[in-house]
């Protein structure tokens, strides 16, 4: 379920395939799925009393959009959350026909040597698909199509390769804990988070919560950029729960409840870097009165690039942790409702 979670295209604006999928395979375990205009996917599994809990995992990954087809027969692209360091050179696939290119830029050997020791803009960069005139590549391609990394999903032991684990980790998280329990929530599969945390806002609104918490994945912390910086999180000791990013200060009950969890089950946990990138729990959090949120991730090497690196021991205790919580936030929430 992995791979094919990670394999599948789905930018920002065009998350359907990996919709369909979780729709799929989690169709005869769910009391009823809902998709709104925008394209969240909300589930509802048993009958959600007070606290009514939704958690929320982002189906999109980020990409590029084609913006120009040259006389040539190059694409231009414009980027949706990705760096200019991380693109040139690499294998791409492009709308739902998955048209095969790369993303070029001039070779060393026309270089000059400043030009090498600069990080290429995008406005320099092409997509090749093969294609000698830009009559040739309007046929195949359209400007607005999206597109993504031609990347393959492999693990060795314990360590998984792949694209997309931002977030398709988290997806996985909630089609487990769908398929495994039958704990009585509200999960939402939402759209756009790469994009300005877009779908989650609708999706909190619609099934109005009493709790959010966001499952999403975040950055390890293994390279530090000063000095004396702890090196956290990192791969292999356990999913990070946050305190604080650049989207919300988490529910200080909520996070209390999670830790303590973790320690009453023996369950290994790290801490998020502080207020560093943002998750779906920062539209939920602001919803109609407020709903107090938290975040849980699986720490995963190079985010928001062509490959990923994350560990399967952090994602399976991620699941034991978010139920185990799930289930002590229905006993002490229920008295104070």
């Amino acid at each position: 379920m992995l791979k094919e979670l990670s394999e599948l295209p789905g930018v920002s604006g065009d998350e359907h395939l990996v919709s369909d999928y979780i729709k799929n395979a989690i169709s005869g375990h769910v009391s009823e799925i809902t998709e709104d205009d925008y394209g969240n996917l909300i589930v509802r599994k048993g009958d959600p009393a007070r606290p009514r809990i939704m958690l929320a995992a982002h189906m999109d990954e980020v990409g590029f959009m084609i913006t120009g087809i040259e006389k040539s027969g190059l694409l231009k692209f414009k980027t949706i959350g990705l760096s200019p360091q991380v693109v040139p050179g690499k294998r791409v696939i492009i709308g739902r026909n998955k048209v095969p290119g790369v993303i070029g830029n001039k070779p060393i050997h026309h270089s000059k040597k400043d030009d090498l020791e600069k990080i290429q803009e995008i406005k320099t960069l092409s997509i090749d698909i093969g294609a000698n005139s830009k009559e040739t590549a309007q046929k195949i391609v359209e400007i607005g199509e999206l597109g993504t990394f031609d990347t393959e999903f492999r693990e060795q032991g314990d360590i998984i390769y792949g694209k997309a684990f931002d977030n398709r980790l988290g997806c996985y998280m909630l089609m487990q804990m769908i398929l495994q329990t039958d704990l009585p929530l509200y999960y939402a599969f939402t759209v756009q988070e790469e994009a300005g945390l877009r779908g989650a806002r609708i999706a909190a609104y619609r099934v109005s919560p009493d709790l959010g918490i966001a499952v999403d994945t975040t950055s390890s912390g293994e390279w530090p950029s000063e000095k004396d910086v702890p090196l956290y999180p990192v791969l292999g000791k356990g999913p990070a729960v946050t305190i604080t990013d650049s989207s919300l200060i988490c529910d200080r009950n909520l996070v209390r409840l999670i830790e303590k969890t973790a320690a009453d089950h023996n369950l290994p946990y790290q801490i998020k870097r502080p207020m560093i990138g943002g998750t779906d729990a920062g539209p939920i959090h602001l919803t109609k009165e407020g709903v107090p949120s938290a975040v849980v991730a699986v720490p995963a090497r190079y985010i928001h690039s062509p490959m990923s690196i994350a560990s399967k021991k952090d994602v399976d205790t991620g699941i034991k942790l978010l139920s185990l919580s799930v289930e002590n936030m229905l006993k002490e929430y229920a008295v104070k409702s």
